[in-house]
């Protein structure tokens, strides 16, 4: 059969692969009118909080914003780096190394899925650079609705607008990955190896409401998975490491057992020493480094515990960024 498509159309037939990566999101500058925008764009996400649009606006607009943009600015301040975000500056640096790692065949964007760059700010640089085929990789190993398919529906409003929508492969978890499993425990072989090892390992997901597992997300049990997982790479026994979730907000109940709870109660068992990783965040960031690293850490201090050392996340690590190009090469 004869081909009868313009040059345009078979120069774009060769094109390079995009490489989509994805973050949460932080303000610009930690300041409150950038506060003020940024969890007003989060909290109105459908998916974030599950309630009908006037109630979500109600408790976003009228009491969540008001209330905590002040207190939000302020402890981003305490984070902040000459650079930036460290969220940021990690995620920018590790779509450098994986695109480096790619080569030439693949384009690699860094986008926010609040604030900026944007999903759609990104995905027309894509289209600019004759992609016609995108690998979506929200930086979440395990799946959330709140997070990874929120993502996808920002990737869905973007393309959209676009008359000629390319190509799409969506990497919905990535949490089965041996070199994720891999990477992770590497990480805290390294850190027990430079800093000793203390009593427990406790392993930090972020929370969401138990209401949502109900409904049907996996979350929980891909968390449980992959904390069971690096536990085996380990080599730990069951007494030796515990999963926890953290961050929850509101009256109502979150996935248990609860972060700031457990530490609470483990110097009167007699564990007085732990080390802390947070293996469901891709780059440390707001609820690494001053929830876990910071308040938390106090809780088990007040307790009675003696020793407390944070793991930091994968953030632009080599290992990361090999990762990062094995899930992009599967999905090309």
């Amino acid at each position: 059969m004869k081909y009868f498509g313009t040059e345009h159309d078979i120069a774009n037939s060769n094109s390079k692969i995009g490489v989509l990566l994805v973050n949460l999101g932080t303000p610009d500058r930690p300041v409150c009118p950038g506060l003020r925008k940024y969890l007003g764009e989060f909290l109105m996400d459908p998916r974030v909080i599950e309630l009908p649009g006037l109630l979500r606006l109600i408790l976003v607009k009228g009491i969540i914003i008001n209330f905590r943009s002040h207190k939000s600015a302020a402890i981003y301040r305490e984070i902040w780096t000459d650079e930036g975000s460290p969220l940021m500056t990690n995620s920018l640096s590790l779509g450098a190394k994986t695109a480096e790692i790619l080569g030439d065949d693949f384009e690699v964007e860094v986008a926010m899925r609040y604030g900026n760059p944007s999903v759609e700010e990104k995905i027309k640089a894509l289209h600019k650079k004759g992609v016609r085929k995108i690998v979506a990789v929200p930086l979440y190993p395990q799946y959330s609705g709140a997070t990874n398919g929120s993502t996808f529906d920002a990737i869905g409003k973007a393309l959209s607008k676009q008359r000629w929508v390319p190509s799409l492969n969506f990497v919905s978890d990535y949490y089965r990955y041996d070199n994720y499993i891999k990477a992770v425990g590497d990480s805290i072989l390294h850190h027990w190896k430079t800093n000793g090892r203390n009593q427990k390992l406790v392993m930090s997901f972020h929370g969401v409401p138990q209401k949502y597992i109900t409904r049907g997300d996996p979350y929980q049990s891909q968390c449980a998975n992959s904390a069971q997982r690096i536990a085996d790479y380990l080599e730990l026994k069951d007494d030796e490491w515990q999963l926890v979730f953290q961050s929850r907000f509101g009256a109502e109940e979150w996935l248990q057992p609860y972060c700031d709870k457990t530490l609470k109660s483990y110097p009167q068992q007699g564990i007085k020493s732990v080390d802390m990783i947070c293996p469901g965040f891709s780059a440390d960031c707001l609820e690494t480094l001053e929830e876990i690293e910071g308040e938390n850490k106090e809780y088990f201090i007040e307790a009675g515990g003696e020793s407390y050392s944070y793991i930091p996340c994968l953030n632009d690590s080599d290992s990361h960024a090999q990762l990062m190009a094995e899930i992009a090469r599967d999905n090309s």
